[in-house]
């Protein structure tokens, strides 16, 4: 919470007083990869502690009108890949890639219309997992075993707060809490804790998924859609830099062999789940790269930059986080100018 109070105060500074604007030619870089989860309706609740990974139909229509506004051309990710290897004096426009991880029912639903008003390509990375329901999103998972449960006992109670589990505050405290230790304790323990803790509440994790994520069908239909390139978000979405070598060689392989087989095609660019460093690092980028991806993608924050013609498998994106769905925050985030401050002008 005082993450996004700070985050939130450094929005408002740069918005009112202008200076992200006097900035941004020298801040922006050669473009931008925007990252987007959910695109839905919002329900109104008040326990939603996944917010973050959740934008409406609406305010992705504002996103792309001030990309456009802001003089980005918008790309498909291999077109940007061209536009980065140009040297800078014949880039025409910064460009800026629309990217949606894990593959969701709603990113067809609510997205696409939106994208294909705007004629806005896109690249959609799918977990295989998610689309042939062996394994489960376990933050969402977590997610609804705190709103099914009154309080908390045992292992659950050590990790959070305390037994009480009742208010809306109370839960978003115990989600935070609770994820954060378990994101602590490694890949293994993390899953087998939230199944232990959906099991006392009573919910179903495979009916999480089927609610959620496209399936096959859904996402080999998708893939002949002009606008959408289909990529690569592992098998079972772990955080690769936690699981061996081997195992995280094999995730990024073995869904790049099932997706491609499925949708006819290659399948060029993968997303490392999670993105953040405790997720990806070195290791995973040089597998990337060896594995014959042309680009791979993070979630750490920045612009691209010319420099990143030789990080190609460690790609910042941006991302377009629900809790801040305003206008002047995303003029803020294209200006480039936070991140060259956080990065001292240095690739993220």
């Amino acid at each position: 919470m005082l993450r996004d109070r700070v985050i939130s105060a450094g929005f408002t500074a740069f918005a009112f007083s202008g200076l992200h604007r006097a900035l941004a030619r020298y801040t922006r870089g050669r473009g931008v990869i925007l990252m987007f989860h959910h695109v839905r309706p919002w329900t109104g609740d008040g326990f939603a502690p996944n917010r973050l990974l959740e934008i409406t139909p609406e305010f992705l229509d504002i996103v792309l009108g001030e990309v456009k506004a802001a003089g980005f051309e918008i790309q498909s990710m291999d077109a940007a890949l061209t536009s980065l290897a140009q040297s800078p004096g014949r880039a025409t426009a910064p460009f800026a890639v629309l990217s949606f991880d894990d593959g969701y029912r709603d990113n067809v639903e609510f997205a696409l219309p939106v994208l294909e008003r705007h004629k806005a390509p896109f690249i959609q990375y799918v977990t295989t997992g998610f689309a042939d329901r062996s394994t489960s999103l376990w933050w969402r998972d977590l997610e609804a075993a705190l709103r099914a449960l009154p309080q908390l006992e045992g292992e659950a109670s050590r990790l959070g707060n305390g037994q009480t589990n009742q208010t809306e505050a109370e839960k978003s405290r115990n989600f935070d809490a609770i994820y954060w230790k378990l994101r602590q304790t490694g890949e293994v323990n993390l899953r087998a804790a939230i199944r232990a803790l959906a099991a006392s509440a009573g919910v179903d994790p495979a009916a999480i998924t089927e609610a959620l994520c496209m399936d096959w069908a859904a996402i080999c239909d998708l893939a002949r859609h002009p606008l959408c390139t289909i990529g690569v978000h592992t098998r079972t979405h772990p955080m690769l830099a936690q699981i061996d070598a081997q195992e995280a060689r094999s995730e990024m392989a073995q869904s790049r062999a099932e997706i491609e087989s499925r949708i006819g095609s290659p399948a060029r660019h993968l997303s490392y789940p999670v993105g953040d460093p405790t997720s990806a690092g070195a290791r995973e980028f040089a597998m990337a790269r060896e594995l014959g991806f042309a680009s791979a993608v993070t979630t750490r924050p920045g612009m691209i930059l010319s420099a990143h013609q030789n990080r190609l498998h460690a790609l910042p994106r941006l991302s377009i986080n629900g809790k801040w769905q305003q206008a002047s925050y995303v003029n803020v985030l294209l200006s480039g100018a936070p991140f060259a401050l956080i990065n001292r002008f240095q690739p993220a």
